[in-house]
């Protein structure tokens, strides 16, 4: 490894053996920008979430917030630019050409670039979805500057310098990572980690569009067809209202079905925390907690889970949280807003039967 690369990102206890004067080219760098994921006629939710964060940086800042909007209908980014201004920003850039129309790498990075060079915010922040991911390892590459993936928390240091914390070693720990030297300063953050705000609808701003210079015969890529992911066996636990979890409590892969049945009367999704991934209980799609899902439902049901930190983090964003676990001492209990001591195989088929009942009678009374 060559000694003299650039390190662009430091953890936050060697930032005085990193930290510089920053280079004279990044200090007109300014503003807080969200890309905004606009897919087949949608705004994803977490880009709105990263909206209400990055509102909370731009104001800490004085500075403003920016959307980035990429498609290929004006038409419709007009209108999706006016759904970012109700969530925050004060300006959209808004970039419609027919290459853009579907997501591909290269030009969607060519693009991003582009504008950080012309406009030069000084924080970009995406979420942390496939899209997400891919565009943002891209950018940052190409801009040579840092980047930190998957972050649980933002804030804003006295330096003016993004505090981007994220889990490591496993989510054993977790890391707060600084960009010093480099602009703009990086981060991606998973859904439904950030709240999401309320909407303003009498909110207006600037829109500003940009026309890119692109050629379809320069893409290698091409789009084929857009299969929509609509399978209903696959977990859709960041989004769900209702989330029902299994812990090593449960003893058996055979009773993960008792969370399973529990979240079907309840119209929710299930999961489990990361031992039962490890065990191959259940698949690594379904792990609730820092290194899988981070969900924020109305209501979670944690079934013999202990708690740890990688899995407080996953889930204390959640409206009610019921834990069901033996050990009256289980760090579960100490956050969670209900707390049952008892055997989650004996009282999952109890609630079950109960909900199912509950609900009967309802539906006949209605």
């Amino acid at each position: 490894m060559n000694s003299s690369a650039p390190r662009p990102a430091a953890a936050a206890g060697s930032r005085a053996g990193m930290k510089k004067e920053l280079p004279e080219h990044f200090r007109s760098y300014k503003h807080v920008w969200v890309f905004i994921e606009f897919e087949q006629g949608e705004i994803h939710p977490v880009s709105l979430e990263l909206l209400g964060e990055g509102r909370k940086l731009a104001d800490q800042l004085q500075v403003e917030l920016a959307g980035v909007l990429l498609g290929g209908c004006g038409a419709a980014l007009t209108g999706a630019a006016g759904i970012c201004h109700s969530y925050g920003a004060d300006v959209v850039y808004v970039v419609a050409h027919p290459v853009l129309a579907d997501y591909r790498n290269e030009p969607y990075t060519r693009v991003m670039t582009d504008l950080v060079r012309k406009f030069e915010p000084e924080i970009m922040l995406l979420g942390a979805t496939v899209l997400g991911r891919d565009l943002a390892g891209s950018v940052a590459t190409t801009l040579q500057t840092g980047l930190t993936a998957d972050c649980t928390e933002l804030a804003i240091d006295d330096e003016r310098s993004l505090a981007a914390t994220r889990p490591t070693f496993g989510g054993s720990l977790l890391c707060t990572i600084h960009t010093l030297n480099f602009r703009p300063q990086m981060a991606t953050v998973r859904p439904r980690v950030m709240p999401l705000p309320v909407p303003d609808t009498s909110r207006t701003g600037r829109i500003v569009e940009y026309q890119a210079e692109l050629e379809e015969s320069d893409i290698v890529t091409k789009v084929i067809d857009f299969l929509a992911d609509r399978n209903s066996e696959s977990a859709q636990l960041a989004f769900a209202d209702v989330a029902v979890a299994g812990g090593l409590g449960l003893r058996s892969a055979e009773n993960v079905s008792l969370v399973r049945d529990l979240a079907q009367v309840l119209g929710g999704d299930w999961g489990g925390s990361r031992p039962l991934v490890q065990k191959g209980w259940i698949p690594s799609d379904r792990q609730i907690g820092q290194t899988g899902k981070t969900i924020r439902p109305r209501l979670y049901i944690a079934a013999g889970i202990s708690g740890a930190i990688q899995h407080r983090v996953g889930v204390e964003g959640s409206d009610l949280i019921v834990a069901i676990n033996t050990d009256p001492n289980a760090p579960i209990f100490e956050f969670a807003h209900l707390g049952v001591v008892g055997d989650a195989t004996v009282l999952l088929p109890a609630l079950t039967e109960a909900f199912r009942s509950r609900l009967a009678v309802n539906r006949l009374a209605g």
